[in-house]
């Protein structure tokens, strides 16, 4: 009972942390994502042409919702925890009797929140440039949850290692965002060159963004299976990690 009461502590005060700044929080992605669908769906969309029988602006929608997703459970768990370290009130939870599971997973459920709550809004405001209707929602929602809780871990890994606010913004700023680019949320791998191809299958946000995209619209360039595998074999190592950090305190203790 004490766990879960710390756990709902910990993740209320995550959940209010990011919607009491909504206009920081929720309202970017929605105009940046009106800007995706109007350049390059509708105008660059309209001279591409189809993708797999789907149209380019359907084609792009799961890509853009879930690079929305990752981005945003990354930055929620980086800014949260790390602001927590700076202002010395991981001090409080480190003299608690809280243990460190209860911890990583009130942060973690916090980024999921906001990750999914953008996605939410993302996609709501794709149903204003075109009518999808989803092939596989339980597995879309299923993907969506999975990538978040990696990006998640992966943010509070950044915020545990982090020594400024500098350091929370190089691996979004020159990591992320680059592999999420370069994840097929614009084009199908199948138009690149062999070569290309080969090495974009290194990345792995794409075989969640085509995972996300086939539980959407039915389309992917990537086994599904596979995705599924390396996702939830990312996310056992993230946590495992996640743990071993908080366990011998490093980057915290100091």
């Amino acid at each position: 009972m004490n766990n879960w009461i710390a756990f709902t502590t910990i993740f209320t005060k995550e959940v209010r942390r990011f919607t009491r700044i909504w206009p920081q929080t929720l309202l970017p992605p929605a105009i940046t994502t009106s800007l995706y669908f109007l350049i390059f769906g509708t105008l660059i969309g309209q001279r591409i042409g189809k993708i797999y029988d789907a149209t380019y602006m359907e084609f792009i929608v799961p890509g853009v919702i879930l690079m929305s997703v990752i981005s945003h459970s990354y930055a929620n768990v980086v800014s949260s925890f790390y602001s927590t370290k700076f202002q010395k009130h991981i001090e409080e939870l480190l003299v608690s009797p809280i243990p460190n599971w209860v911890i990583l997973a009130g942060y973690v459920s916090g980024g999921i929140a906001r990750g999914l709550m953008v996605g939410s809004v993302v996609a709501g405001i794709s149903l204003f440039f075109t009518d999808i209707f989803p092939q596989n929602l339980g597995l879309a929602l299923f993907v969506a949850l999975m990538t978040s809780t990696l990006f998640a871990l992966a943010g509070f890994i950044n915020a545990v290692f982090a020594d400024s606010f500098d350091a929370i913004s190089i691996i979004p700023n020159f990591i992320l965002t680059p592999l999420s680019y370069l994840g097929g949320v614009f084009y199908s791998v199948s138009m690149l060159p062999e070569i290309w191809q080969k090495i974009s299958l290194l990345n792995p946000i794409l075989y969640m963004i085509n995972a996300f995209r086939y539980g959407l619209i039915g389309v992917s360039d990537v086994n599904i299976q596979m995705a599924f595998i390396m996702t939830s074999g990312f996310i056992v190592v993230l946590i495992i990690f996640s743990l071993f950090l908080l366990h011998k305190g490093v980057g915290i203790k100091n």
